[in-house]
């Protein structure tokens, strides 16, 4: 398939621009991958923090527990690493294609649905004790919301000419809060013998952070979209 320019807004990442990331992306282009392939393994990635967050509450130890859920947390960063690849490859390696911009939105909604609802199942761990369906409408609820985002910002996009990525959150948003809050519940569980505190239920925490803050990002955008379209409203006689 013929290369093409990007095409499309683009998420600003300053991340784009260290070292480790240009190295990354240079090896990634040399090595052949292709960026709608890199959009695709993201998903394998999800798949891997998704299985960890089911996995977690059938293990049998705290700290079964918490191994668990630091792979869950290494599969958002890896897709998110994907994510930022796939676009340097596509606009910096120049091999985007026609194909693009498809692969760049349909992986991150299947993504974003694994992590998240993998998330949900995941929460009240105790060890040996199997939870699957006790926390499913928080997660799904989540992914509802993630995806709305995004439907928010591909509708601008397509009633003004623009997208806009604000937050509170946006993507790297929800996998940011997500991430801690799950380092936070292995913490949790690998040292709750050794400390005497309350018990916080960290990913439960984060997930209602994360829809909360979904909804509130919805409506921002929304809102955006009508002063855009109120604008572009030609004068009346």
């Amino acid at each position: 398939m013929d290369a093409m320019p990007s095409k499309g807004p683009r998420r600003e990442l300053k991340s784009r621009r260290t070292r480790w990331a240009q190295t990354l992306a240079r090896w990634a282009c040399a090595s052949g991958l292709s960026a709608n392939a890199i959009s695709v393994i993201s998903i394998l990635f999800a798949g891997l923090s998704f299985m960890a967050y089911l996995l977690a509450p059938e293990m049998k130890t705290p700290a079964q527990a918490a191994s668990a859920w630091f792979i869950a947390a290494l599969g958002i960063q890896l897709r998110l690493l994907c994510n930022m690849l796939d676009g340097m490859v596509a606009v910096e390696g120049g091999k985007g294609t026609y194909t693009g911009p498809i692969y760049n939105e349909a992986p991150d909604r299947i993504a974003d649905v694994l992590i998240l609802v993998g998330a949900g199942y995941s929460t009240n761990v105790e060890p040996g004790v199997i939870k699957l369906w006790g926390e499913l409408p928080l997660g799904w609820a989540c992914a509802v919301l993630a995806m709305g985002t995004a439907y928010v910002r591909l509708l601008q996009g397509t009633l003004t000419g623009r997208q806009s990525f604000m937050g509170p959150m946006a993507k790297q948003h929800r996998m940011a809060v997500l991430t801690l809050g799950t380092l936070a519940g292995a913490g949790v569980q690998m040292f709750e013998s050794q400390i005497a505190a309350p018990e916080i239920d960290f990913l439960k925490i984060s997930l209602i952070v994360i829809f909360l803050g979904s909804a509130f990002t919805c409506f921002r955008r929304l809102a955006l979209t009508v002063r855009e379209l109120r604008e572009q409203k030609p004068p009346e006689d």
